[in-house]
């Protein structure tokens, strides 16, 4: 590709609404450009990258009995309501005027719609379909540029099977497909335990890349492996130990308390004294939760032990329920249900809150104090505390999720209607996993992963070319044969190969839009060496340079790419 015949606007500034790299290098590499917040658009450079992943993507599904499929974008509002997930989404799906559709968050319900009408007996099964398609989700922050955007390009599959033993199979195939499709994409990558959400099931597992560009947070022990979104992870953490004697309840003021870090300043005690009291609302009814110190409710471990729908009472519900405001709530005598983070298990001679302002309780005894009191793990894990598996240290830091894995199990096909037969001629719902890969996440990702102060450090897989040909003075007339030549032998050889054939540009400007722009190979042709009949050859990755006779460039191009 000619690149003065080429639309690659490339910029020298980084523009102010960008801050991750991955998002600064795709807007100053011409790759993409903003139409709206969340909504961009892949110019033609950026285009061939996603292509390029695309391909990979298909290799492996198809490698592993995946039947790509394209369904609709716009989707009847009535399928997504047989799965009960247009309230699921809320406000994150977005809906056409009339509300008669949806523009597709994800295509579970649209598989299930076509598995239920022809998937009929167990000899349909197994099933693998996939495709490759825009989503939409109104996202209330898009940021990160295409990292979290409302409009974008995912790989999602889904597997249809008749035993929870297929599913199994089904499941660790694309396991397998995804590190592959990710080792070829050259990604540091890890897989965490997740949390399923909106997408239901009996299981999870995140494929996660560590950035501080990352919307995720996750757990990690370097020491034996274990990996755990904070939604779920768990550690080893002591327990507050139970004094030999109780101590009387005892209320005391403490006015204008209202955090545990000022209740142990003004007690002189430590934090974990201390019952933090919170409330939430499930499904219109309050609950309390109470947790050690300073330590946070993990609201997705929450909600897994409450079921339903779950939020922090507001402020003005507080002193309805409690008869306090926040910073003054507390177990004993609140009438409702309450639920204690298992550190806190029969703990005693606690402070919390005296359900009245300005005042606190010491001396409680969760055996004694509080009746029908529930244990569960509802903390989030910190940095620093022992791995859950191994003991060693946990590291607790942000990543992006480039993939993610769902056995579903029944969910879909039961409320939709999506049933078999099997060789008894039994009615059984059909047992589904879905499978998600975020193609443009790869795409950041890889940047994320593989740049320097000057640019984008391609590989040749993911490259949008494989070498950049950079001819210094295109006014004369030896220089252009020269290059020429190059350009057609190395494209006729199926080499990808963006020749700067730019004439007024400087050389200098040449070399910095050669490294933005971070092909493996540049190749520099000027009229000094070509008096010596060779080229510089420069290895964007390593900055190696070299001379290369015209006869031999070829195969030294070719040895690199092989290397």
């Amino acid at each position: 590709m000619r690149l003065s015949k080429s639309f690659v606007p490339t910029l020298k500034e980084v523009p102010n609404d960008a801050v991750v790299a991955s998002h600064v290098y795709m807007l100053r590499a011409g790759m993409i450009r903003m139409l709206s917040a969340g909504i961009y658009s892949f110019l033609p450079l950026g285009y061939r990258v996603i292509k390029k992943v695309s391909q990979i993507i298909r290799e492996e599904m198809d490698a592993i009995g995946g039947q790509e499929f394209h369904l609709p974008g716009l989707n009847p509002r009535e399928i997504w309501e047989e799965s009960n997930r247009v309230e699921a989404f809320g406000d994150t799906m977005f809906h056409v005027k009339n509300r008669d559709y949806i523009l597709a968050p994800t295509h579970e319900e649209i598989m299930t719609f076509h598995a239920r009408n022809v998937l009929k007996s167990y000899k349909d099964l197994p099933q693998i379909w996939y495709q490759i398609q825009t989503k939409f989700r109104n996202e209330a922050r898009p940021r990160s540029g295409v990292i979290r955007g409302r409009q974008f390009l995912m790989k999602d599959s889904y597997s249809f099977d008749a035993t929870w033993q297929e599913l199994d199979k089904s499941y660790k195939l694309h396991d397998e497909a995804y590190r592959k499709i990710f080792d070829r994409c050259d990604l540091k990558y890890f897989v965490v335990g997740a949390s399923s959400g909106a997408m239901g099931g009996t299981g999870s597992e995140e494929f996660m890349v560590k950035s501080d560009a990352g919307e995720d947070t996750v757990a990690h022990c370097d020491k034996c492996g274990y990996a755990a979104n904070v939604e779920v992870a768990q550690s080893k953490i002591q327990q507050k130990n139970r004094a030999e004697k109780s101590l009387d309840l005892k209320e005391i003021s403490t006015p204008n308390v209202k955090s545990i870090d000022e209740l142990c300043a003004f007690l002189k005690i430590d934090e974990t004294e201390c019952a933090k009291s919170r409330v939430y609302i499930n499904d219109d009814k309050p609950v309390l939760i109470l947790m050690c110190g300073n330590d946070e409710v993990n609201e997705t471990k929450l909600e897994k032990v409450l079921g339903g729908k779950i939020r922090p009472a507001h402020t003005d519900e507080l002193k309805e329920i409690t008869g306090a405001d926040a910073g003054s709530i507390g177990p004993i005598n609140f009438r409702g249900r309450i639920i204690a983070d298992n550190r806190l298990h029969d703990a005693n001679n606690l402070y919390s809150g005296a359900n009245k302002n300005d005042f606190h309780i010491g001396g409680i005894d969760l055996k004694r104090d509080v009746k029908n009191l529930e244990y569960a793990d509802l903390r989030i894990v910190r940095s620093g505390e022992s791995c859950p598996t191994c003991g060693g240290k946990l590291e607790v830091f942000s990543a992006i999720e480039l993939g993610h894995i769902f056995k579903l199990g029944t969910k879909y096909s039961d409320s939709m209607g999506a049933n078999f037969l099997d060789e008894s001629g039994k009615e059984n719902p059909i047992i589904m996993g879905s499978y998600g890969i975020g193609v443009e996440r790869v795409m950041a990702c890889y940047i994320e992963q593989h740049h320097d102060d000057n640019g984008i450090v391609w590989d040749k897989t993911l490259a949008p070319f494989q070498i950049s040909l950079i001819s210094l003075n295109m006014k004369k007339q030896e220089v252009i044969d020269a290059s020429e030549k190059i350009y057609s032998d190395l494209t006729a050889s199926g080499l990808e190969v963006l020749f700067d054939d730019r004439v007024d540009a400087q050389a200098g400007f040449k070399f910095k839009d050669a490294d933005l722009l971070g092909m493996p190979i540049q190749i520099i042709v000027g009229d000094k060496k070509l008096k010596e009949n060779k080229v510089e050859v420069k290895i964007r990755k390593t900055n190696e340079r070299f001379d290369s006779n015209l006869s031999e460039l070829s195969g030294k191009v070719t040895e690199i790419l092989n290397r």
